[in-house]
């Protein structure tokens, strides 16, 4: 028994550390989430659907593309506040992500089986009584160049949504 207790108090002390580690990282884009659990939080607590950002911030063109001209203008920062709540999912080259953000991102990736970046999706997240996600998604883009196509082709797929 005491065994056990020194490795429930060893394997808590390498979560916490993790964690540690994870809360400390942030998204690259300022008033994004990188945990899928705060991003859930804030669409229950605001009624507004995930849009998730598949992206290689460090080494992808097309994203830093899309970065530069949407994500980063007063436009698209004014719209994104009012109707969507922001993930932001790193597959980085040049610097490693903490060790649960990459599980979270790898099985997200795999979920909505994603080929190449960027990935843009939208949807609903929901949570049954043991703490499983199930997502209803309302659809998908990739880079555009201006805010205007962006928002547009992404309040379109409002339109899937099934409000209750």
């Amino acid at each position: 028994m005491r065994l056990f207790k020194i490795a429930s108090f060893l394997l808590g002390f390498v979560l916490l550390s993790n964690v540690a580690t994870a809360q400390d990282y942030t998204a690259k884009n300022e008033g994004w989430h990188v945990d899928l659990e705060k991003a859930y939080q804030e669409s229950q607590k605001t009624g507004k659907p995930i849009m998730a950002n598949f992206t290689g911030s460090d080494w992808c063109g097309w994203c830093k593309r899309l970065d530069k001209s949407v994500f980063h203008t007063p436009e698209f920062k004014k719209w994104s506040k009012k109707n969507v709540v922001l993930l932001e999912l790193d597959f980085p080259r040049r610097f490693k992500t903490p060790a649960e953000i990459s599980e979270q991102n790898n099985g997200l990736k795999n979920a909505f089986k994603v080929r190449g970046f960027p990935t843009i999706w939208v949807f609903d997240l929901d949570k049954d009584p043991e703490g499983k996600f199930s997502i209803s998604a309302l659809g998908k883009t990739g880079y555009t160049k201006t805010v205007g196509e962006f928002t547009t082709n992404v309040e379109q797929m409002f339109e899937n949504r099934v409000n209750d």
